[in-house]
């Protein structure tokens, strides 16, 4: 059990951590009933923050714990994950007990809350039912279901969401700016898609093009490098032999991405996101020009010329999802989107 501290850290995820309600991104429904939960002096003795890695959980209870007047050495972390036991929690419900050092309340942020043991939980439902005045407790997990209904009954539950690529997008494009750097468009979305709903995945991935950045410029192609994402080039052959119905030319593509070792997974979540706009294009052109200023010029001019090709229809789009879904437990990683490849071509 740590005391949080406000030092920076060197990662960009801990630097640029919200500080303040108007910086959390992507949860106004989460902050705006916080905020009138604290004006209105309503405040809750348990909260569980639900929702996916990297969405601002700690983040949001952090903020919480410093508007309720809460200084730092009286907010307590606790990462639940090693921390299971019930030895941990009866430490917990002691210190419980003392009086604030210097605030109003003592707040305690359990982390990863779903990785207690049932003994733990019930050790903490007590404490739960019947605490302290000048406690909050307000825990964050992933994993909603694993914590015991008995537990999630005794708090004001709040379910954060996970960004948008166009808010993760801004988001790392603001961090890149405040750093010094230029991040372009196509490189921003491809960091917001590799980083699927997660800001402190997609700081952690710009961090690392900070790092090997030879200038001041950052491309997309320079994430490829860093993330080993495909290169946009083999991205849009394939896209392209799909739209075609070209069989060999699409395998081909897939081939040179094997052999560079590239995430199969990645590509076809590219290739997924791709033909999507290209689809939209060719049926509902006045959604798909919003879409389309997501990517570069290069794909933007791609989609156009590919949106009445004959391979491009939901019966490929539902192709691709399918082969994303099969490559999870594929024993070929790859051989899912082949397979996906041939089905869509072959078919009339």
């Amino acid at each position: 059990m740590n005391k949080v501290t406000d030092r920076r850290h060197a990662t960009l995820y801990r630097a640029y951590r919200p500080q303040g309600w108007g910086e959390v991104r992507g949860q106004e429904h989460v902050v705006r009933v916080l905020e009138a939960s604290i004006k209105n002096k309503k405040i809750a003795h348990a909260y569980l923050f639900s929702g996916g890695r990297g969405t601002g959980k700690t983040s949001v209870a952090r903020i919480l714990a410093r508007e309720l007047g809460v200084t730092p050495n009286d907010i307590y972390e606790i990462d639940a994950a090693s921390n299971t036991g019930v030895e941990d929690i009866r430490e917990l419900r002691e210190g419980a007990h003392v009086l604030p050092l210097e605030s109003p309340f003592k707040v305690y942020i359990v982390d990863e809350a779903h990785m207690l043991s049932r003994s733990a939980w019930n050790a903490f439902l007590k404490t739960l039912e019947e605490p302290p005045a000048h406690v909050i407790f307000i825990m964050a997990t992933t994993e909603r279901d694993k914590v015991p209904e008995t537990v999630q009954s005794r708090c004001e539950i709040y379910s954060f969401k996970k960004p948008t690529r166009e808010i993760l997008s801004q988001a790392i494009t603001d961090v890149a700016k405040k750093e010094g750097y230029s991040l372009e468009r196509s490189a921003a979305e491809l960091i917001a898609l590799l980083a699927e709903g997660s800001f402190r995945d997609a700081l952690g991935i710009l961090q690392k093009v900070l790092a090997v950045s030879k200038d001041k410029k950052i491309d997309a192609e320079e994430v490829e490098l860093v993330s080993g994402a495909p290169r946009a080039e083999l991205v849009r052959d394939i896209l392209s032999a799909l739209a075609k119905k070209d069989s060999s030319a699409a395998l081909g593509a897939i081939q040179k991405t094997v052999s560079e070792n590239m995430d199969s997974r990645v590509l076809v979540k590219l290739l997924i996101h791709r033909m999507r706009v290209v689809l939209l294009l060719r049926l509902a052109p006045d959604v798909a020009e919003s879409l389309a200023q997501e990517f570069g010029e290069a794909d933007v001019e791609l989609a156009r010329k590919l949106s009445k090709e004959p391979g491009v229809n939901s019966n490929t789009m539902r192709a691709l999802l399918e082969a994303y879904a099969q490559m999870a437990y594929a024993a070929v990683p790859h051989l899912p989107l082949e397979l996906a490849v041939i089905d869509i071509c072959q078919t009339a």
